[in-house]
């Protein structure tokens, strides 16, 4: 990984990242990673830093879900110099010209259960497939790729985040390695 001149990696992240309040009739706080991207030591940095933790692994491709994912995961399939592919979250009105593989989440951080597909011509047996996100919360996207993956016969070698605020038994069954905790950003709580 190139060196980048500054404060540590995990230090920019935590500066740049802020929660926001919505007001009085909102039921939680909001996270905003966007000073993340605006950041270009960040952006060149990240990728490169999730991929170190996983490249004795030997991934082939990297998956990620939208919407933080299709950013994180290009980056970290660059600095692995691996394909990249995307898993989308399903929605009445999207019509996706091209088969898909689906799988149901278990609830997320808002309680919804959500679908994720992913191109079946872009994903084979053969690969050893890396997730990456940039936040997991209670694991349920990143555990339901993980079970399309091993229901297609791929192999699956990890799932990386930015920041993990997932419970231990999650971590473990994902075998989840992450940048930063969810601890790490509350010093950044209004």
């Amino acid at each position: 990984m190139a060196r980048v001149p500054g404060p540590p990696l995990t230090t920019r992240l935590v500066e740049a990242f802020r929660w926001v309040d919505l007001g009085p009739d909102s039921t939680h706080l909001v996270s905003d990673a966007s000073g993340w991207w605006r950041d270009p030591s960040v952006l060149s940095a990240v990728g490169p830093a999730l991929a170190g933790l996983f490249r004795d692994d030997r991934p082939t491709v990297v998956i990620s879900p939208e919407k933080g994912g299709f950013i994180i995961g290009p980056l970290v399939a660059s600095a692995l110099g691996v394909g990249f592919v995307e898993a989308y979250k399903s929605t009445r009105s999207r019509q996706i010209a091209d088969q898909l593989v689906w799988r149901s989440t278990g609830l997320d951080y808002r309680g919804r259960e959500l679908s994720l597909g992913v191109r079946t011509r872009h994903l084979t047996a053969q690969e050893r497939v890396l997730l990456v996100d940039d936040w997991a919360d209670t694991g349920a996207q990143l555990v339901a790729l993980r079970q399309l993956v091993l229901d297609i016969g791929a192999s699956y070698v990890g799932a990386g985040v930015i920041v993990n605020g997932c419970a231990g038994p999650v971590c473990e069954q994902l075998g989840l390695r992450s940048l930063l905790r969810r601890t790490d950003l509350d010093a950044r709580l209004p």
